[in-house]
């Protein structure tokens, strides 16, 4: 037996295994990008590009029109370069997201015992900051990273205490009015500025600027924030471009607080093994249906 019909099995075998894994990934991008796309403004965009260029394709194809094809698969090249602009901010988004998804962003701000004394210290500082009627504006990082606001403020890389928290937002004191951003167990910056929401469907119309900032923060991260009113010393908590809880007494905060804090920690882990398992499922499904 010569060794050439032995070298042809192998080099085809390869192929196969090539075009198998070629397939996978083209796959696993259309299926990611539909994932990040779904429920946003871009899905309708996309589908009416896809939509257009399927027809103008075809169309092009039936009639043989050579000249028109040239012209189009020209046109391809500035729809590339188009497309991160049309959709800069749902691109921002995805690779937020992105980001997000993966063992890389396990960090935690702690055990449970640290976490409880935060949300203690927080949640002090809140009830006599709300009975005062002195605004203020916390943030809890997540796992999106928000250096790019902490930057716009002033370091502090502080334990968290209820009285610094009071302290720094004592309206004689120059950093009042900007945010607290609590990275881990640390107050690391305070007076950050924060981008304001521009929807035009506030739960209330008496919120300000404090309330706008809060809410436009959670809209680009995932972020916890407490925000108080000046006006009226009512406790309102903001998380995925929401207000979860509004006029919220001091007494139920730290159990909202350990709601989102506590349960994101634990669940870290286990929620990307569960995306991995997700998506490595629907990977498989149409190789299965295939064979």
């Amino acid at each position: 037996m010569t060794i050439e019909p032995l070298l042809w099995t192998i080099q085809n075998l390869l192929r196969e295994w090539q075009n198998v894994l070629d397939v996978l990934l083209v796959a696993s991008i259309f299926f990611l990008l539909f994932v990040l796309v779904r429920g946003t403004r871009a899905a309708t965009l996309l589908r009416g590009i896809a939509l257009v260029l399927v027809l103008v394709y075809s169309l092009s194809a039936l009639l043989d029109l050579q000249a028109f094809s040239f012209l189009l698969s020209r046109t391809l090249t500035a729809l590339a370069v188009a497309l991160p602009v049309i959709f800069q901010d749902e691109l921002r988004r995805w690779l937020d997201q992105v980001g997000r998804f993966g063992l890389f962003n396990l960090d935690t701000l702690g055990s449970d015992t640290k976490v409880s004394e935060l949300i203690t210290e927080v949640s002090d500082a809140s009830r006599i900051l709300s009975q005062q009627r002195h605004g203020a504006l916390i943030v809890f990082e997540r796992s999106t990273g928000l250096q790019e606001f902490i930057e716009s403020g002033t370091r502090v890389d502080a334990t968290i205490t209820s009285v610094l928290l009071q302290t720094i937002f004592f309206p004689k004191t120059a950093l009042h009015d900007g945010a607290v951003i609590i990275r881990g167990d640390q107050i690391a910056a305070a007076g950050c500025t924060l981008p304001v929401s521009s929807s035009r469907r506030m739960p209330d119309r008496r919120m300000g600027l404090r309330h706008r900032a809060a809410l436009g923060m959670s809209e680009v991260s995932d972020a916890v924030i407490v925000v108080i009113s000046e006006e009226t010393g009512r406790i309102s908590v903001v998380v995925g471009g929401r207000f979860v809880r509004r006029g919220i007494d001091s007494d139920s905060l730290p159990m909202v607080l350990g709601q989102y804090i506590k349960a994101e920690q634990r669940s870290r882990l286990s929620s990307w093994f569960n995306q991995m398992r997700q998506i490595t499922r629907n990977l498989r499904a149409p190789a299965k249906e295939e064979v």
